[in-house]
């Protein structure tokens, strides 16, 4: 079950790979998560001294959170991955040319997970190809219903 989705990433990146994260989160934060406050369109994924983090994602906290706790709702969390994956996508982003980027935020077994797509960036041109494809889908869409 998605709880909060980057439809932006898909508009400016090529998605190649996919790896589901966990997330390290602190209380009100999953409280806050569980109650529908979680965006990730200004968010991105930096790998730092062989750990992998979240930046930008903003988790409103929720008005009932404790009182002595500062909630931070763009602070940087860190993300959970084995150390293989870690160091496949080292090799990848610093050797290719590739981008991390949040796809989404979902459950999984109970826990919230993170996930992110090794994504090379669109030049405008391919942005406007990907416009023309679903324009092109929707109007063969609502020709095949005139037809039947």
């Amino acid at each position: 079950m998605s709880i909060a989705e980057n439809k932006k990433a898909f508009h400016d990146y090529f998605i190649e790979e996919r790896i589901e994260a966990g997330v390290v989160l602190e209380g009100w934060e999953v409280k806050a998560i569980r109650a529908g406050r979680a965006q990730i369109k200004e968010a991105y994924v930096v790998l730092k001294n062989g750990e992998v983090f979240l930046i930008g994602a903003h988790i409103s906290p929720l008005l009932a959170a404790s009182t002595h706790i500062k909630p931070d709702p763009v602070r940087t969390r860190k993300l959970l991955l084995h150390e293989r994956e870690i160091a496949n996508l080292i090799g990848k982003v610093e050797r290719a040319g590739y981008a991390l980027v949040p796809l989404d935020l979902h459950y999984s077994k109970g826990r919230i997970k993170a996930l992110i797509g090794l994504a090379k960036g669109k030049k405008q041109y391919d942005k406007r190809e990907t416009e023309k494809q679903k324009d092109w889908e929707r109007e063969k869409g609502r020709l095949m219903r005139e037809k039947g």
